[in-house]
């Protein structure tokens, strides 16, 4: 009866846009029907399509329709009587095929992309000003925006490395390797649960962290991968992203009008953003407080953020999904663009977004107080992907506990210009010692009193707090020789744990064999390099371009006793090479071999032992 009375309904409605009047018999009044039922799926597709003809209908009236559709239109509404017969179902075949209704198949879904790209709203003048300003600042060049309006986020073609974003433009790097380290956590630990819209959830991944981190160890064939499960590793990988920044809350996609499905290319044809009149003009906004939504939306379009504007659009909806003046609030200096000068490179709040879910410009643990109120703004709690970088072995900055030692075994490796990714296939690797967990919380004490800016050293006040912190105890007169100089620094507090005995809180071990460690990890470099075509006709050369992928083999060596630590300060004192001190500890078969990665991956893990087959990995 119900359908029926739907039918009914929708031939009047149609009557009444085509003739533009009412009927001139009205409708007999019916009984009040009983309550609703629970609507069936059928019934829900046959609704949702009969509200699509009824649009599309209402569209072609608007567009003068031609007579001869006007009149096949009204034959099709020609009343029907019934006596006591039942009304006839609607078939399966009326469902799937509109046109007999009168509206082609294609109209339907005309009308359900223009009402699904309505649905986006408009940014205010004043938001896009300010936002194009936070990000690009007022005298941004052709070039910086031209690398910003030419970047998408794809896979790599290349078998070997289609596992990673592609990068053809220098500037969007901090973006790309960021959402890379993201995708790699999906690929490796979650491929089993990829259909699962929910798996970005951290209450999904709190219960299932445990058992990857156990028994699971994930295969390095990157070439098995399908074009499916890194698309919704990568959609996956955009919604915890987004939900981060809006801390869980929200997400805010970005897009561009009239780019949905097919018609991207048409859209971003001649499209020029160049200042923030040009950005309100194209942007539009949809905000989802469900995951799974956000998830359906984000696949559904993901060939808009696959082409030319693709990095410029995730960027701004994780600054918009955090709030434009949350993201100042985060900032130490918010009077600097996002974007620097005069490269265009992502800058460390941008990377600290995503990565942490707030814009803070720092890399240490915390805050650091500076007195007088004033304060520099770090990490503010565990991270699911860390970060790593050269410019801490340079001693320009330290990296804390929170990026270095995240959920899974995946880092962003910051350069001076660049950033890329290194991983590890097996959670094992972040695995702890007795020892080892006892050092790392005598650092975090340490760290947490180091208001130097990473420089290593504490007042005595501080030493104090760490020692009650820790539980160590030190005899009098070593206490006495480590606070006579009024500070006291790390390497020296080292050196006397190293020889104070286990007992009394110290690292003293009689074995020498603390921690030893032997690991396989990979570095990816998304940067396209040229590389000679094994298949180039010998009349000539055809060079590809690819990313880069380096599998490394890391040692690390036990860690120092009291006679190796002295040993190894004199010998790298008067060495050439920084890493002939510890050449003598790679294991037999092994070459020590050294690049600038190399100093990254010590940060993480002191004295680590590297090897690779092939090119040098490079970080730029």
């Amino acid at each position: 009866m119900g359908d029926r009375e739907e039918d009914e309904e929708l031939q009047m409605a149609l009557r009444m846009s085509l003739q533009g009047s009412p009927p001139a018999q009205p409708e007999p009044k019916r009984s009040k029907p009983p309550p609703p039922a629970a609507e069936s799926p059928e019934a829900e597709a046959r609704r949702k399509q009969r509200e699509l003809m009824a649009a599309a209908a209402e569209k072609r009236r608007r567009g003068a329709a031609s007579p001869a559709s006007v009149s096949v239109a009204r034959s099709l509404l020609q009343p029907v009587v019934v006596e006591s017969a039942p009304a006839p179902e609607v078939t399966k075949e009326q469902v799937e095929e509109p046109e007999q209704a009168g509206v082609s198949m294609e109209e339907a879904k005309e009308v359900e992309e223009e009402e699904e790209e309505e649905k986006g709203e408009e940014l205010p003048p004043d938001v896009a000003e300010n936002l194009w300003a936070m990000v690009f600042g007022r005298g941004v060049s052709k070039a910086v925006l031209a690398q910003w309006s030419n970047q998408g986020i794809r896979f790599s073609s290349d078998p070997e490395t289609t596992m990673g974003l592609v990068q053809h433009e220098g500037g969007p790097c901090g973006v790309l390797a960021t959402v890379q380290a993201y995708v790699l956590k999906y690929l490796l630990f979650f491929s089993d649960d990829l259909s699962n819209p929910e798996i970005s959830n951290p209450l999904y991944t709190l219960g299932q962290r445990r058992f990857y981190q156990s028994s699971f160890a994930a295969g390095d064939d990157f070439s098995s991968l399908t074009d499916d499960r890194k698309t919704r590793a990568l959609v996956h990988a955009m919604v915890e992203i987004l939900f981060l920044c809006g801390t869980g809350k929200r997400a805010v996609v970005a897009s561009v009008a009239r780019a949905n499905r097919g018609k991207i290319d048409a859209a971003l044809e001649d499209l020029s953003v160049e200042s923030a009149v040009d950005l309100q003009k194209v942007l539009k906004t949809s905000t989802f407080t469900s995951r799974k939504d956000a998830f359906n939306t984000l696949l559904a379009n993901i060939p808009l953020f696959q082409s030319r504007l693709g990095a410029m659009l995730f960027l701004i909806s994780a600054l918009l999904s955090r709030g434009l003046e949350d993201i100042q609030a985060d900032r130490d200096d918010p009077s600097q663009p996002l974007v620097t000068a005069p490269f265009g490179h992502a800058s460390q709040e941008i990377v600290n977004l995503l990565l942490c879910g707030e814009a803070v410009p720092n890399v240490f643990d915390g805050k650091m107080d500076l007195g007088g109120g004033m304060s520099l703004k770090g990490i503010p709690n565990n991270v699911e992907v860390g970060f790593l970088t050269l410019l801490e072995s340079l001693n320009l900055c330290k990296v804390g506990q929170y990026l270095k030692c995240p959920k899974w075994p995946i880092w962003v490796v910051g350069s001076e210009s660049h950033y890329t990714v290194l991983f590890a296939l097996n959670p094992n690797v972040q695995e702890e010692n007795e020892l080892e967990e006892r050092e790392s919380k005598i650092r975090r004490a340490f760290d947490a009193q180091d208001q130097s800016g990473g420089g290593g050293f504490i007042s005595v006040e501080g030493f104090q707090q760490v020692l009650r912190d820790t539980d160590i105890n030190f005899p009098s007169d070593k206490l006495e020789d480590l606070c006579n100089a009024g500070i006291i620094v790390w390497s020296e507090f080292w050196q006397a744990l190293l020889q104070l005995d286990k007992r009394a809180g110290g690292m003293k071990d009689p074995t020498g064999l603390m921690g030893k460690k032997q690991f396989t990890i990979f570095h990816f470099n998304g940067i396209a390099k040229s590389v000679p075509n094994g298949n180039a006709s010998a009349g000539g050369s055809c060079p590809i371009q690819r990313p880069r992928l380096c599998k490394l083999n890391v040692t690390v060596p036990p860690r120092w006793t009291q006679d190796e630590y002295l040993a190894d300060v004199v010998s790298a004192s008067t060495s050439s090479s920084k890493d002939d001190s510890i050449l003598s500890l790679a294991p037999p078969g092994q070459t020590n071999q050294h690049a600038p990665l190399v100093d990254c991956i010590r940060t993480r893990w002191p004295r680590a032992v590297c090897s690779w087959v092939g090119d040098v990995p490079s970080i730029v």
